[in-house]
C-alpha cells in the first residue's frame, strides 16, 4: 500500500516542526536517543483504502505505550471484561505513567490499563506456555490489525529497555505482592520490553488507527478483527488516559481517541472517519510527541476532527 502526498498536509507539518526545538527525545532507553527531534512525520488511512500523507512515513516506530492499546484489546478477547478489571481499574490519573504512588493506595491494583502498571498487569494476562509463545501471539494481532505481516520487534531497544527497567520492576514487584501479578517478573519484563519494542511506519500505525476508528473491522477486507465492545472500550480508555497525564487536555483541543508513546508514535482513531499515524520524536514534559500535538491540534480545527 502506498500513500499519495498531501501538500495541505505538508504545510500542517512543516508549520507543527517549530514546535519541536521545545521538546527533547526520550533518553532513559538508550536506544531512543539516536532519534532525530526534527523528524515529524504524517498518515491518515480512510475506510476505502486510500491514504494520505506528509513526511517520511516509512521510517521505522516503535510502539512503546501504543501497544497497551493493543495487548489490551487482545487480554480482553483472552479472558473477557470481569478477568481484566479484576486486574485493572477505569479511572484515569493525573499523576505520570510510570508513578507508583496509587499502588500504595489501591492495594496495589492500577487504576487503568494506560499507565505502566496497568499495562504490565494487562500484559501477564495474555495466554500461551512461554514469553516466546505469547509475544508471537502479540505480533499476529498486530500483524492483522496492520495488515502487515512483516512486523516485528526491534531486539536492540527491546534489550536497552529491559536492561534499564529498574522502575518497571518495582511496579511488578509492588503488584506482585497483593497477587495482581502472579508470574516470574523477569519473564513479564521479557514480554513487556519486547511488545514495547515492536515496530512499524506510520502507514501501519493509520490503519490500526482505522480498525479501532471502525470498532473492530477491516473496511479494506470486510474482516471484523475484534468484536465492536472491545474496540469501544479501547477507544474510550485512548480518550481518558492515552495521552499520559494531559488527557484531559488533549480531549479538549483535539478531541479523538488517541494514544501516543515516548519513541514519538501517535495513533489517533476519529470515529467512523479514518485512522492516523504520527511520528516525532521530540517529546513534551509528559512524554507525548511536542510536534505530533501541535499537528493534531491543527488538523483537528480544520478537519472538525472532535468527537465532543
Amino acid at each position: 500500500m502506498e500513500c499519495s502526498s498531501s501538500e495541505e498536509l505538508k504545510q500542517l507539518v512543516k508549520e507543527a516542526k517549530k514546535q519541536t526545538k521545545f521538546g527533547k527525545v526520550a533518553d532513559y532507553i538508550p536506544a531512543l536517543k539516536k532519534s532525530s527531534p526534527h523528524d515529524l512525520s504524517v498518515a491518515i488511512y480512510y475506510p476505502d483504502g486510500i491514504c494520505i500523507s506528509a513526511g517520511d512515513i516509512e521510517q521505522k516506530i516503535t510502539l512503546q505505550s501504543i501497544s497497551k492499546v493493543l495487548t489490551l484489546a487482545l487480554a480482553l478477547m483472552d479472558c473477557g471484561e470481569e478477568c481484566v478489571f479484576n486486574k485493572v481499574g477505569y479511572e484515569p490519573t493525573g499523576d505520570p505513567y510510570n508513578s507508583i504512588i496509587k499502588l500504595e493506595t489501591s492495594h496495589a491494583k492500577p487504576l487503568n490499563p494506560m499507565i505502566n502498571a496497568g499495562a504490565l498487569a494487562v500484559t501477564h494476562l495474555i495466554k500461551g506456555a512461554s514469553v516466546k509463545e505469547r509475544l508471537g501471539r502479540i505480533i499476529e494481532f498486530i500483524r492483522e490489525l496492520a495488515g502487515d505481516k512483516e512486523i516485528s520487534y526491534s531486539a536492540e531497544v527491546a534489550q536497552s529497555e529491559f536492561e534499564t527497567s529498574h522502575l518497571n520492576r518495582s511496579l511488578c514487584y509492588f503488584m506482585k505482592q497483593d497477587g495482581i501479578i502472579e508470574e516470574d517478573v523477569e519473564d513479564l519484563l521479557e514480554l513487556y520490553t519486547k511488545q514495547c519494542a515492536i515496530e512499524m511506519n506510520c502507514l501501519d500505525l493509520a490503519r490500526i488507527g482505522l480498525i479501532f476508528a471502525m470498532d473492530g473491522r477491516d473496511s479494506v477486507t470486510g474482516k471484523a478483527i475484534m468484536p465492536v465492545h472491545v474496540a469501544r472500550l479501547c477507544k474510550t480508555f485512548m480518550v481518558t488516559c492515552g495521552m499520559y497525564n494531559a488527557s484531559g487536555e488533549f480531549a479538549v483541543r483535539v478531541g479523538i481517541p488517541a494514544k501516543s508513546g515516548v519513541s514519538g508514535g501517535i495513533m489517533g482513531s476519529v470515529p467512523n472517519r479514518f485512522g492516523i499515524g504520527i511520528f516525532g520524536p521530540a517529546l513534551d514534559k509528559r512524554g507525548n510527541s511536542i510536534g505530533g500535538i501541535r499537528l493534531l491540534e491543527m488538523m483537528s480545527e480544520r478537519y472538525k476532527l472532535s468527537i465532543f
